[in-house]
């Protein structure tokens, strides 16, 4: 599996690598709910996915075209290579679950081809799924709730409202703008 995995490329990135970057940034998932990604938690008609969170909370999130081409992608191959018959959606090149550390440096491994930034992690996908769907107009209570936090104030600390995304607001609600 991973051999076949690892030759076959989209845009200079294996297919398993393109589905998981794509899943986090589509989605703002936790790395811990990628791992533990189930296969028949991925719904392709309605193109959502059901994580188990933090406390072992459900919750149901969309996901993107892109995300979901990738990850049809990835499931194609998957398919072929699973000798393990596993529930999880994400495998290794022995058939089995992914483990964290695998994850984190192939992710931080294709961001440094496109970003400069010293934080190359999972969790800086995480950030900009909330970051740029603040800075297009989502309501962060809807942010709270897809990123599956308890409370407002830690979906708060995760994005920070750009200089524009504030102007914006500031036009668009005060009455002498």
């Amino acid at each position: 599996m991973g051999k076949l995995l690892g030759e076959k490329y989209i845009s200079g990135m294996s297919i398993i690598d393109k589905a998981i970057i794509e899943l986090f940034y589509s989605t703002g998932i936790r790395l811990s709910e990628l791992i533990n990604l189930k296969t028949d938690k991925v719904d392709f008609r309605n193109n959502t996915i059901k994580v188990f969170g933090k406390g072992s909370k459900e919750r149901l999130v969309p996901f993107g075209k892109e995300a979901g081409k990738a990850l049809k992608n990835y499931l194609s191959i998957r398919e072929i290579c699973d000798l393990n018959n596993s529930d999880y959606f994400f495998l290794n090149s022995a058939g089995k679950k992914l483990y964290p550390m695998k994850v984190h440096r192939m992710v931080k491994k294709n961001l440094s081809l496109v970003t400069d930034l010293k934080k190359k992690s999972p969790h800086i996908l995480r950030h900009s799924f909330a970051t740029h769907l603040l800075d297009n107009g989502a309501d962060i209570r809807a942010v709270k709730d897809l990123l599956g936090h308890e409370s407002l104030s830690t979906t708060q600390v995760y994005t920070h409202l750009t200089p524009e995304r504030l102007k914006k607001v500031y036009k668009q609600s005060h009455p002498r703008a």
